[in-house]
């Protein structure tokens, strides 16, 4: 089975300031603020929608193609993925640009100033698509170029390949027409509790409506779980209790993996949920969106735990 997995490929940078941004905001003077804060720490992670969802697909067992653009400083993460059975073929190397960057400052209280560059991610992937077979591929369309989002939306209902559309931080920038398209033949929409909800105003609908359209819907609401709607009804699945909470981010795109290990194998949606919530809990519990590791028996060990079985 071919999965395509397009989005963004991006490197995050994560800073530390030792102190409380609001100790060096003067709110009278907020509209003329200049401020320059030194920081004690910068790491540097891989990140990106679609590297994320991938690297996920890898640690589940597959081995996902990445649809997307990189920049000139790409040699360190094709490598990684490489490395981690990610294929890359599908990535187009802009020249001209940096990769996408996150540059993300936390104070002690937590509180975040974040810069993004989107640099390549301007430009399209020009993926051909002239030789998926449709019987053999399963694609999801993860935030990244929204032209990318909505040309492979259609694209993949053309030639008949299931898709998940996942919207995600691109719907400010996707028009009502851009999502209806998105959403409309979709084997399953995804996005969280907001997000969907700001998608059903955009296209003048509710979560009904979006049923309509795609063939399941799933809500996730973080430490909460997620809901499965299909035509049948609706089933609630927990999140799994991470065993530590080192840092949250990047479990979202984890549990796109989860679910679309999941749905290759024709499980249940309420089954992949499950498994989508498995993956994450591993993401929650390092630091980057990028460094967890499981083996497949400790995945379905630690599955078991949660979930008592693997039935549907």
């Amino acid at each position: 089975m071919k999965i395509l997995v397009s989005g963004s490929l991006a490197y995050d940078r994560i800073m530390d300031f030792p102190g409380r941004f609001s100790d060096h905001i003067v709110p009278e003077k907020a509209h003329t603020i200049n401020i320059s804060f030194t920081v004690t720490s910068m790491v540097e992670k891989f990140g990106g929608t679609a590297g994320n969802i991938a690297y996920g697909l890898a640690m589940l067992g597959l081995e996902p193609t990445v649809i997307a653009t990189i920049g000139k400083d790409h040699e360190r993460y094709l490598e990684w993925l490489s490395q981690n059975h990610v294929g890359t073929e599908g990535v187009r190397v802009v020249r001209e640009e940096f990769t996408a960057g996150a540059f993300i400052t936390t104070d002690q209280a937590d509180n975040q100033i974040t810069g993004f560059n989107p640099g390549a991610m301007k430009q399209q992937a020009q993926y051909d698509f002239s030789h998926v077979d449709p019987k053999a591929s399963f694609a999801i369309v993860a935030p990244g170029n929204t032209r990318d989002m909505v040309d492979f939306a259609r694209t993949y209902k053309q030639k008949r390949v299931p898709y998940i559309f996942d919207p995600g931080q691109a719907i400010p920038a996707l028009s009502a027409e851009d999502l209806r398209e998105g959403v409309t033949g979709a084997r399953l929409f995804i996005a969280n509790d907001y997000e969907t909800e700001l998608v059903c105003r955009k296209m003048g609908t509710d979560v009904a409506g979006l049923l309509r359209l795609a063939g399941a819907v799933i809500v996730t609401k973080g430490e909460h779980g997620s809901t499965v709607i299909t035509r049948d009804g609706h089933t609630d699945v927990p999140a799994v209790k991470p065993r530590r909470v080192v840092d949250p981010t990047g479990a979202g795109d984890a549990f796109r993996a989860g679910i679309i290990r999941g749905m290759v194998d024709a499980q249940p949606l309420p089954h992949c949920a499950r498994m989508g919530a498995t993956c994450a809990a591993y993401v929650v519990e390092t630091y980057g969106t990028q460094e967890y590791a499981f083996s497949m028996a400790e995945f379905g060990e630690r599955f078991r735990e949660a979930f008592g079985g693997l039935s549907s």
